[in-house]
């Protein structure tokens, strides 16, 4: 599973690497006032940041089944990173998705195209069933993301992830493998994305 990685365009998602750490650390600190508002924090007090530690931890928890940690590229330059984390198998078969990406890469259909190969991945390559993504009501980026690959609404969590140093509400988005037989990324770029799918209810 190693070379568990994906293509479309000047964007690509792969395996993280121990040497990725570095540029990561570097575009972290570089984008602290960009990234912090969405940022999951601790609840028991700051943690610094060492990408270094970071990397080890999630290339552990990829040995051990329950994530798997993407570099996003774009262009052959790392714009960021995806996690699929909190993998599931058995009768339930899910897993989450999480990620952050660059300022300067931001606007280039980065992170949707990202997340649609991941979650094809996920479909196709993990035998996932479930792919989720929770985002905060105020992270109009990422509702955006959800919007267009047409993930659906599942509902409201209260209080549901410590971000930026609080306990934040977020929105609940999912796909099913019978929603998307073609794939995620099939159904965004040839338009077949069903109208509303994605939005929020007004209630």
């Amino acid at each position: 599973m190693d070379t568990l990685e994906s293509s479309h365009g000047a964007v690509s998602i792969r395996l993280i690497r121990s040497k990725d750490a570095r540029v990561l650390q570097e575009e972290l600190l570089t984008n602290r006032s960009w990234l912090a508002p969405w940022e999951a924090t601790n609840p028991d007090g700051a943690v610094s940041i060492d990408m270094r530690a970071s990397v080890r931890r999630l290339l552990q928890q990829y040995r051990d089944g329950s994530g798997v940690p993407f570099v996003m590229e774009y262009g052959g330059e790392v714009a960021g990173q995806l996690n699929v984390w909190g993998i599931s198998r058995g009768s339930l078969s899910s897993a989450t998705i999480g990620y952050w990406i660059s300022e300067r890469f931001a606007g280039h259909g980065v992170t949707p195209t990202a997340v649609a190969l991941a979650t094809d991945l996920c479909f196709a390559r993990l035998r996932l069933h479930r792919v989720e993504i929770c985002i905060r009501p105020e992270n109009k980026p990422s509702l955006r993301v959800v919007e267009k690959l047409g993930f659906r609404y599942e509902g409201f969590r209260p209080k549901f992830i410590h971000i930026d140093g609080a306990w934040r509400d977020h929105h609940a988005f999912a796909l099913t493998r019978e929603d998307v037989p073609r794939g995620v990324l099939d159904r965004w770029v040839t338009g077949s994305v069903p109208a509303g799918a994605g939005t929020v209810p007004s209630a």
